[in-house]
This record gives C-alpha cells, structure tokens and sequence, in this order.
C-alpha cells in the first residue's frame, strides 16, 4: 500500500534516514559542547564563589605559539615511519599467513615460533633490542631503522591472522574451479586468492596503520628520532613546559588519526560498492 505516493518500506527508510541525521547532528553538537568544556578547562578562569576559590589550569600560550612550529617538524617523520613500516609488515604478515597455511612442518613451524615470539613480548622491548642489544654483536642500527624494523616485525606478526582470515575468506568453490582449469597451486593464489583477499584485507590494514601511527611515538625512546614526541619532550624539557608541548603533540596524533580515519571510511565505502 502506497501512502503519499510512497511505499511503506520508503517511509521507514527515510525515518530512519532522518533519525540517523538527527543523531548525527546531536553527536557533532555535544563534540563542540566537550571541546569548549576542555578549552575552558585550560583557559586560567577563575570564579569566586563565597570564600571558595575556583580556578582552571593555566596555559603558557605564549610557549605554545613558539613551540608548536619546532613541534610539528616531526609529523613528517612519524608518518614516514609509520608507512614504510606497514608496508613492510604487510609483506610478512602475507608470508607468514601463506606459511601458516602450508603443510610443509618447517614453513608451518617457522611461521607460528615468529608469531608467538612477537606477540608475547613488548613492542618497546623489540626496539630496544634492535638499538641496544644488536651493537653487541657488531650491528649497529639508527634509531629510525630500529623502530620500523621493530615495528614491522610487531604488526606483521598480528597482522598475519588478518591476511590468513582474509585467505580463508575466498570460496573454496573458486579454489577448485581454478585448479579444475588447469592453474597451478601458484597461479590459483596469484590470480583469483590473493586479489579478492586484499579486499578483505585493507580495512583491516587501515585500522592498524591507524594505531601503528600512535605506537611510532616509542622511537623516541631511542633518543635519536626526531618525530613527533622526541620534538614534544625536547621542547617542554628545555622550557620546563611539558603540558604544553604535550598537548600540542597529542593535538597532533589526534589529527592525524581523524584524517585517515576519514580516508579510511572512504576507502571501505569505495570497496563495498564493488562488492554489489
């Protein structure tokens, strides 16, 4: 039955389409509600309320406006490492997920000792192990070359249960009509797997370049990178202004995870029209 010369199930997807922007609308409203309690939080107003005193934190804009220029010379860097880095651990956690998924014992063996090993100890004790340990025995690396290598090998492993998943995720019913065709083992994955696997894959991908982008922040600990909390931590140290040089940096991360958040979600949008 059609009503106001729409169907019924119109009408409900548009109220549900004029609810979704309603909330929508209400969510960015109380965004900017907590963005002006923090701004008021750090602003130095004071009140007095009888003989009770109130006042906010204090900043030093002043430092703020001089240091933040410095500061942000390491979002470059940061981004740098974070690209190279999962660009490299995406190529181990493919190896390693095709490893996993053989059934040759040595493949196998090697791939689920490199998982466990990674997985169960810290990422800030892989850097340091890169930086500190390696020079005892005659291999000295940079600490840029320590924290992607730390980093790539941390998420590749992690990220090798993401590639088998997104493996496991094509029909077998493909896997045998290309192997009915006549396509080797090789070919098969090359061909008709691993294209329609990265699809599954890249969202995944998004969300951990996302959080590799926060974890570069433990290269500094290195003392020698110059990204984006080495800059932080220098500069509120020289100035005794921590908060500030802090908070410009998480200013920083923040903005950045928001941007490719952004670009994430237009990717997977992108992706899941093709998909129909």
């Amino acid at each position: 039955m059609a009503v106001s010369g729409l169907s019924q199930a119109e009408l409900i997807v548009r109220q549900q389409q004029r609810a979704q922007r309603n909330f929508t609308a209400q969510t960015i409203i109380w965004w900017f509600i907590i963005l002006g309690a923090l701004l008021l939080t750090f602003s130095g107003f004071s009140v007095q309320l009888g003989p009770i005193a109130l006042q906010t934190i204090r900043l030093d804009w002043d430092f703020i406006a001089r240091a933040a220029p410095t500061i942000s010379q390491g979002a470059v860097l940061t981004v740098v490492i974070s690209v190279i880095s999962i660009l490299v651990a995406s190529l181990l956690a493919l190896i390693t997920a095709l490893a996993r998924l053989s059934r040759i014992p040595p493949l196998y063996a090697l791939s689920t000792f490199y998982v466990s090993l990674i997985r169960g100890t810290p990422l800030l004790l892989q850097i340091f192990f890169f930086f500190l340990a390696l020079p005892q025995l005659g291999i000295v690396l940079s600490g840029a070359v320590s924290g992607v290598l730390a980093l790539s090998l941390n998420y590749g492993a992690y990220m090798s249960e993401t590639f088998r998943a997104g493996i496991l995720g094509v029909g077998k019913g493909q896997r045998e009509a290309a192997l009915a065709l006549g396509m080797t083992q090789g070919q098969m994955m090359r061909r008709i797997v691993l294209p329609q696997a990265l699809r599954i894959v890249i969202p995944p991908i998004g969300n951990d370049f996302i959080a590799m982008l926060k974890d570069s922040s433990l290269v500094a600990t290195t003392g020698f990178v110059r990204e984006l909390m080495w800059y932080g931590q220098n500069q509120g140290r020289r100035e005794f202004r921590s908060l500030e040089a802090l908070l410009v940096v998480a200013l920083w991360y923040w903005g950045m995870t928001i941007l490719f958040s952004y670009l994430q979600s237009r990717v997977e949008k992108r992706l899941s029209r093709g998909d129909r």
